[in-house]
């Protein structure tokens, strides 16, 4: 073996070892923020949009809402805000189809407040922030295990000391939503150093 191919292996070991490195680091993080104790009596919840497959709430949210449902009844006096626009294949806005789901479980339309222009999860914690009522402090992010991790970490860009609740994420989607969401920390920690 030539000096050039010995070269090109121990720099591709290098990256892989390197990649390795980074992909464990990742999930350390996603793993860590997924199991934090959860506050208690929260003055509001912010439920991060996903997919709704025409005006049903995709597998993936329905986990949110249901997580989102369970905590508002064991705590009567917390508000949330459905936070999720209208994309590509959805004849209702995820924040009025988290909104039915919610309203369906028994939670009263007077605690939750819609943010339904958002398409991203920085502008679901943007546009969230601003329907957040003066009086309320104390808050927590509703999305799935995966994703609890960089949305604290988005929400820490706009001054928001919040914490989550995890819920779990489908199994079909597991491998394919956390490869997404290893390049998405990733864009977020570059965007950060540029901001």
């Amino acid at each position: 073996m030539n000096v050039k191919k010995r070269r090109l292996i121990k720099l591709l070991v290098a990256i892989l070892l390197a990649g390795s490195v980074y992909i464990t680091f990742l999930h350390t993080k996603i793993h860590t923020f997924s199991h934090r104790e959860v506050l208690k009596e929260a003055d509001y919840l912010i439920i991060l949009g996903a997919r709704v497959k025409g005006n049903v709430p995709s597998l993936a949210l329905q986990y949110r809402i249901d997580e989102a449902a369970n905590y508002l009844k064991e705590n009567p006096m917390t508000i949330v805000i459905v936070s999720g626009g209208k994309g590509p294949g959805e004849d209702i806005t995820e924040a009025a189809a988290m909104q039915t789901e919610l309203i369906a479980q028994g939670i009263d339309t007077s605690r939750i407040i819609l943010e339904d222009q958002s398409t991203t999860t920085d502008e679901n914690i943007k546009y969230s922030k601003q329907l957040i009522p003066a009086d309320k402090e104390k808050g927590l992010l509703v999305t799935n295990d995966f994703h609890i991790y960089r949305a604290v970490k988005i929400a820490e860009q706009y001054d928001l000391d919040i914490g989550g609740i995890p819920a779990k994420t489908p199994g079909v989607i597991i491998f394919k939503t956390y490869v997404r969401e290893y390049m998405a920390i990733t864009k977020f920690y570059l965007w950060s150093l540029f901001r």
